[in-house]
């Protein structure tokens, strides 16, 4: 049988065997490597994050890749094995080993590389030990003709093969292709490279080929398709979702910026009560999305004044409407001259009955600018700060819980008299973390520690930048609101 080598063709020049040696050292290593990565990607979040997925698809190919590659080179290392035939060619194309010494898949086949040669003068077949463990077949009952193989292959596959094959022995064009072959009850996919081997005149006597079981890589190749498609998609709706939460957010909150006087009408009939307002919202720097803490001011139609900072639980735009939602009841059942305490009460009934259940927190107070008199409630909620004379201190909290938490309650009721100067500071719990000390809370402290600069400032927007100062630069896990309401001189 002739070789597959072309006369012309100079011989490969062995490999030196420590070179070889060293290379598969390194690649047991890297294998072992990317292997780590792989079990550190392994949890019960796989089936919920499309990164992690992602990750433990890339991977699986990886790894894949890598086995290939020990495998190419143990068979660098051991050099030529022989075909089983009814004659052994000389220089017969290489096959590589059966059991590489790096750790294969569970369900790998066992021949996972095979070659063969076709000759076409005597229409042998000669295919090594390997080919016939990666077709299933027996070797007693023979190697497939030419003819025969495809009849291994699924039908869609069929005419591929032939038009390579074709090409190879007319043209003279080298074999490089995949098609599926049906194994008992299972599909592999195997891919074939091989080119026509010529004789003295050069004409094509006959073809050799090597043959490779490439199922799992290409099942990890699409693996690795799928779950970035997965990624790009939930990043695209991340972004989308982000989008409308900040459209719907910006929609429903104040739209003023800097201070604002509430009520406004209060300087024309010398009223030196009103109050001098700024806020800011604080957004997430760990979080994609925006969350469903608010802050807001509304003056009523008997000319008090209706203030208010909360928060729900989660994020994004069913966060953000929820807070919509309750925002708007708030601001339409504060003009009808309800009190707090009332108001607090109905906004839980409303969170309890929702669609979409959450939890949330709050602060409600009404001011009144004639009589410089706050009432205020409390859901689960920081209460406000009360800034005077250069001190600072947190106002007794009436009772009251989390909204959303428990059917029909009642919520407490407070006052407190505000002189002029007093300046009121609400917040959200993402302002100021919670010390990992049990009753200590030093940024509280902190930020109680601005009274003197409070006190000095000249407008509310002043003292929230001071606020900014501290707490504005901070990597915060959620969101946050701050609500300045400084009462004139």
């Amino acid at each position: 049988m002739p070789s597959p080598l072309h006369a012309d063709r100079p011989t490969a020049r062995a490999s030196e065997p420590g070179t070889v040696d060293a290379l598969i050292s390194q690649t047991r290593r890297l294998r072992g490597g990317v292997d780590a990565v792989r079990r550190g990607t392994v949890g019960e979040e796989l089936s919920e994050d499309p990164q992690l997925r992602w990750q433990r698809a890339l991977c699986d190919l990886a790894v894949h890749h890598l086995d290939n590659l020990g495998e190419h080179l143990d068979q660098l290392r051991a050099g030529l094995p022989e075909l089983t035939g009814d004659e052994e060619p000389p220089g017969a194309p290489a096959a590589l080993p059966l059991e590489p010494p790096l750790a294969q898949p569970a369900d790998a086949p066992l021949g996972r590389v095979g070659s063969a040669e076709w000759n076409l003068l005597s229409d042998e077949a000669t295919w090594s030990a390997e080919l016939f463990e990666l077709f299933g077949r027996r070797p007693e009952d023979g190697a497939l003709t030419l003819d025969e193989l495809p009849s291994w292959l699924l039908e869609e596959d069929r005419g591929l093969l032939t038009a390579m094959v074709t090409d190879c022995l007319v043209d003279g064009k080298p074999i490089d292709g995949e098609f599926r072959i049906v194994r008992g009850d299972e599909l592999r996919t195997v891919h074939m490279m091989g080119e026509p081997v010529l004789d003295a005149d050069g004409a094509t006597a006959s073809m050799w080929a090597v043959l490779r079981d490439v199922s799992e890589e290409r099942r990890s190749r699409r693996a690795v398709h799928e779950t970035g498609s997965s990624l790009q998609r939930h990043r695209e709706i991340a972004r989308t979702e982000r989008r409308l939460a900040v459209e719907l957010q910006e929609a429903v909150l104040p739209p003023w910026r800097g201070s604002l006087r509430f009520p406004q009408a209060a300087e024309t009939e010398g009223t030196r009560g009103a109050l001098d307002l700024a806020a800011h919202y604080l957004p997430s720097s760990s979080s994609a999305l925006i969350g469903g803490d608010w802050f807001d001011a509304l003056q009523l139609p008997d000319g008090r004044t209706l203030l208010s900072v909360g928060g729900l639980t989660g994020h994004g735009v069913t966060a953000t409407s929820t807070m919509a939602m309750l925002l708007g009841a708030l601001r339409g059942m504060a003009v009808t001259g309800a009190e707090p305490g009332p108001l607090m009460g109905w906004l839980n009934h409303l969170l309890d009955a929702s669609a979409q259940p959450a939890l949330g927190s709050a602060v409600c107070c009404r001011y009144d600018p004639a009589t410089r008199v706050l009432s205020w409630s409390q859901a689960g909620h920081p209460a406000p700060l009360l800034f005077r004379s250069g001190r600072g201190r947190a106002l007794q909290p009436p009772e009251g819980v989390l909204l959303g938490a428990v059917p029909d309650v009642t919520y407490a009721q407070a006052e407190e008299q505000l002189e002029p100067g007093d300046l009121l500071l609400l917040h959200t719990e993402g302002l100021v973390p919670h010390s990992a000390e049990p009753g200590l809370d030093t940024d509280l402290e902190r930020l109680l520690g601005y009274a003197p600069r409070f006190a000095a400032a000249r407008s509310a927007q002043e003292c929230v930048r001071t606020v900014l100062e501290e707490f504005g630069g901070r990597d915060r896990e959620d969101d946050a609101c701050v609500l300045v309401a400084r009462v004139p001189s």
